[in-house]
């Protein structure tokens, strides 16, 4: 599979905590993986918090003796979870810290993945299509009917997410399946390109890009050129021919 991600302190932060991680290598029962985090949290607490929750999936993932995708990825969110709120109450300065995750793995024509927060999975083939749902207070509003989907993009409490890793205890990931197709391509990113460049704009530039590592490059830039108000962490992947059917 065919990976690449990069992060990017954007235009009007001193820090980025935003965190991403692929590797092509199984680490596990998984044959690759693909992370994004949004870290929040006081000076450098959001910065530790997205790290260390990639590093913590990465490690239970390693040692698991689970084999169904689901249930690993369900059963290592929690722990996860746990592991951040007790390294926040190890250490003061990490007190109230926390992050959204996303993680991917792809197993022959199937893509497994979970989300806690507002970043996003998005696959793109002939067309951009957010899988993920955001948990997030404007997101909610959409659902119950209250605000129109339109109006949800420029709401001032777009950024108030509902479920983060670390704030609570019972924090609950949802967990997918999706069937992946030849040449479909996978896009995972924070707020920080989701809120400063939309869905069709990221499909054209994805679209006209020579490969993954130029895109990821644009998209970033043009987050920036919108005005860059967030870190931008941005994971893409494709798998190669052989490895999905049609």
């Amino acid at each position: 599979m065919k990976q690449y991600a990069l992060t990017d302190v954007g235009r009007k932060r001193e820090i980025n905590q935003d965190y991403v991680f692929v590797s092509d290598e199984p680490i596990g029962p998984f044959p690759n993986l693909l992370a994004v985090a949004d870290g929040m949290g006081g000076h450098k607490a959001g910065d530790f918090a997205s790290k260390y929750a990639i590093s913590v999936f990465k490690e239970e993932l390693a040692k698991t003796k689970l084999r169904n995708p689901e249930e690993i990825l369900r059963r290592i969110f929690t722990t996860v979870n746990e592991k951040v709120i007790e390294a926040a109450a190890s250490d003061i300065k990490l007190e109230g810290m926390g992050t959204t995750l996303v993680v991917a793995t792809v197993i022959g024509n199937t893509m497994y993945f979970a989300n806690i927060g507002d970043s996003r999975l998005y696959l793109i083939s002939d067309k951009i299509l957010q899988i993920s749902k955001d948990h997030s207070l404007v997101e909610e509003m959409v659902r119950l009917g209250g605000i129109k989907a339109e109006e949800a993009k420029f709401h001032p409490d777009k950024n108030i997410i509902t479920r983060a890793i670390g704030v609570k205890s019972d924090a609950e990931a949802d967990v997918y399946e999706y069937r992946i197709e030849k040449g479909d391509i996978i896009l995972m990113c924070t707020d920080g390109l989701s809120n400063m460049v939309e869905d069709e704009d990221m499909f054209d530039i994805v679209k006209g890009a020579r490969d993954l590592v130029e895109a990821v490059h644009m998209l970033i830039e043009q987050a920036n050129s919108n005005g860059g108000r967030d870190n931008i962490g941005v994971v893409m992947a494709k798998p190669l021919d052989g490895e999905v059917n049609n």
